[in-house]
């Protein structure tokens, strides 16, 4: 088989490691807890992380469990991984090519991933790895747009976008709608604030894509547009630290038997 990845993310994530990690926000205590008693998360689980970046989420998981396998088909993601966590397992490898046994893995979690993923094959793939009745949960952080100033950003950065890939557009959902191998969909919202600074939020936007995609004039004119909203606004003005609010979606669902 061979490692599948959209062309915007390979180039767009392959540029943005180092803004990935200093700008994407991390994920409510809460929503974490909530995960691991869905899945009832024992440090003898076998966990596998798709989508892993540089582990954003994955830290997240360890202290429960140290048998997460983590698995990134962007090369300098992997790097930015090993080097922030060296303890942690990070394989070359993507949703529809998972480089572990068959009916070997308790749980499979994808953040901020599976609307890149080809979903029908992921969804084969997930099932193939995952023990009868594993668990497969999917993780998104959001924007909250219902601030006025972040809606101002997404107006910046929302006519990039082109056909990349959302979580937003829900087309991914589609691969769950008449899928044999996995229950209902079963959807919890939490509430996250982010602390940032213009820096980090200026790395949280180079961090998406098809803005890291884009030819350095036009990201130099998105950052500058970026800047203005943010030293402008009434809400985020001669704010040394800005709360940044997200809403944070989790997904849960589970391995039908056969």
């Amino acid at each position: 088989m061979t490692i599948e990845i959209h062309e915007k993310a390979a180039i767009g994530f392959d540029r943005a490691s180092d803004a990935y990690e200093s700008g994407r926000p991390d994920y409510p205590v809460e929503a974490i807890d909530f995960l691991v008693k869905q899945f009832d998360i024992k440090p003898s689980s076998q966990m596998v992380d798709l989508a892993a970046g540089t582990g954003k989420f994955t830290k997240y998981l360890f202290p429960f469990n140290n048998h997460v396998i983590a698995i990134e088909p962007v090369e300098r993601m992997r790097q930015k991984f090993s080097s922030l966590y060296p303890a942690m397992q990070v394989l070359n490898g993507s949703a529809e090519y998972i480089p572990v046994v068959t009916e070997s893995i308790d749980v499979v979690t994808v953040a901020q991933g599976f609307h890149w993923f080809n979903g029908e094959k992921a969804l084969s793939e997930i099932r193939r790895v995952l023990k009868p009745k594993g668990k497969l949960g999917l993780i998104w952080n959001v924007r909250d747009e219902s601030v006025s100033w972040v809606r101002e950003l997404s107006q910046i950065i929302d006519p990039y976008e082109g056909s990349t890939p959302r979580y937003t557009s829900m087309i991914w959902k589609e691969a769950f709608d008449d899928t044999p191998y996995f229950s209902p969909l079963r959807h919890s919202v939490f509430t996250y604030t982010h602390i940032s600074t213009i820096e980090t939020i200026l790395d949280r936007v180079n961090s998406i894509s098809f803005i890291s995609a884009l030819p350095e004039q036009d990201k130099k004119y998105v950052a500058t547009q970026v800047k203005r909203l943010i030293e402008n606004h009434p809400s985020t003005r001669n704010l040394a630290q800005i709360p940044f609010p997200y809403l944070t979606h989790i997904y849960c669902t589970e391995k039908l038997l056969s």
